[in-house]
């Protein structure tokens, strides 16, 4: 396992004209006869942060968008989601994926990024939608109705979308998780990466992932997994999570997938559960412990050493124990390949907590199930998943 590049998420922010929230949450408010469009930097660390953009369309409706600001102070774009983001210079240009393009009258879409600064970051304050500066002036077809500025934005709805979505910036959100398209370690290699679902609603989905990845054979490439819970950040409601340790709390989760490969692939397909030691984390809150389950694996090893073995659910594993940037990071390996499991994650942290490796003071905050990949063609398909806390 190696040291997760963060997606970020959406954040609830209060928007205002050009200011700085208590929280330090800096937001900006462009807003015309046309189209209206709302930046918040909801986060904020030495060199790096989060924004979140809202557009609004007031004037006639689009099937496709593109927005675009400038930067005053040299920020980078580093990742998005939700939209294809690029930039040349102090000039970024954000553009619907597949599924969003269409923005009907008085509706909005959303997007969000992480993007790096020095010295200063500014927000911007001139927008341009479709080549029209929002503050310019555009008349609709059908004037809007007046509506109250949204003080917080709608929660993400499902988006169960047909067809294999292979962008970096892909999401899938669906029942209580969301599925990115996480290629946090692409630049160590060359490939792509797509994901799917085929549906599923509350606690039982049912997707996919296939990848072929060349390069480092030690160092992963993508992690696409089903999220539940917390990821530098927090997407979805009704989670259950998180849940303390020491509340003993049943953790049960179902997963059936099947592997197919083709050649030399090295992979595994594991559980990978996040800690803190807080009930809520922010999306700067580093875990302190990560815990993975590996189901299967191919020409792979975890991070850290082998401490042994343990007998749980009536199955042999090996542990492995190691250190990762600012966590700590507990392996539990199948000693034998499986592509069916039944599981209360609550038996490994009582493992942890029996061993004294971890204080069930902590908090579970995130339960992630898919496949890491160092390199390989291949095609991991989930057709049933789930996870219920009581």
């Amino acid at each position: 396992m190696a040291n997760r590049k963060r997606l970020v998420l959406l954040a609830v922010t209060t928007a205002a004209t050009v200011t700085v929230a208590a929280a330090g949450v800096a937001v900006a408010q462009a807003v015309a006869a046309g189209c209206a469009v709302r930046y918040a930097v909801s986060s904020q660390w030495s060199g790096g942060f989060n924004a979140d953009v809202t557009v609004t369309n007031l004037g006639d409706p689009v099937t496709s968008w593109r927005l675009t600001w400038t930067y005053a102070s040299g920020q980078q774009v580093t990742q998005a989601w939700n939209a294809t983001v690029t930039q040349s210079g102090a000039q970024v240009t954000a553009a619907n994926v597949a599924y969003n393009g269409a923005i009907a009258t008085d509706g909005t879409t959303g997007f969000g990024f992480t993007g790096s600064w020095s010295g200063a970051n500014p927000v911007p304050t001139t927008f341009a939608l479709n080549g029209v500066t929002c503050n310019g002036p555009i008349t609709p077809t059908t004037p809007p109705p007046t509506t109250p500025p949204r003080t917080t934005p709608p929660p993400v709805g499902d988006y169960p979308p047909s067809g294999r979505l292979c962008n970096s910036s892909d999401v899938i959100d669906i029942g209580k998780y969301w599925i990115p398209n996480n290629q946090w370690g692409a630049g160590t290699g060359s490939g792509s990466q797509c994901i799917w679902t085929n549906g599923g609603s509350g606690d039982r989905i049912s997707w996919g992932t296939s990848y072929n990845w060349s390069g480092q054979a030690s160092t992963v490439k993508s992690f696409a997994a089903a999220i539940l819970g917390w990821h530098w950040g927090w997407r979805r409601q009704n989670t259950g999570l998180p849940v303390q340790l020491s509340a003993n709390r049943n953790v049960n989760t179902s997963w059936q997938f099947s592997v197919t490969q083709s050649g030399t692939v090295n992979q595994n397909v594991a559980y990978d559960c996040w800690l803190h030691p807080m009930a809520n984390p922010g999306s700067s809150d580093q875990p302190t412990d990560e815990l993975m389950i590996w189901l299967y694996r191919s020409n792979a090893s975890p991070a850290g050493s082998r401490q042994g073995t343990v007998t749980i659910a009536g199955t042999t594993w090996e542990i492995w124990r190691g250190y990762v940037g600012t966590w700590n990071v507990y392996s539990y390996v199948r000693t034998t390949n499986t592509t069916s499991a039944n599981l209360n994650i609550r038996d490994f942290t009582n493992d942890l907590v029996s061993r004294g490796w971890m204080s069930n003071s902590k908090y579970l905050t995130s339960v992630q199930a898919g496949p890491e990949i160092f390199t390989g063609n291949g095609q991991v398909t989930t057709g049933s998943y789930s996870v219920t806390i009581n």
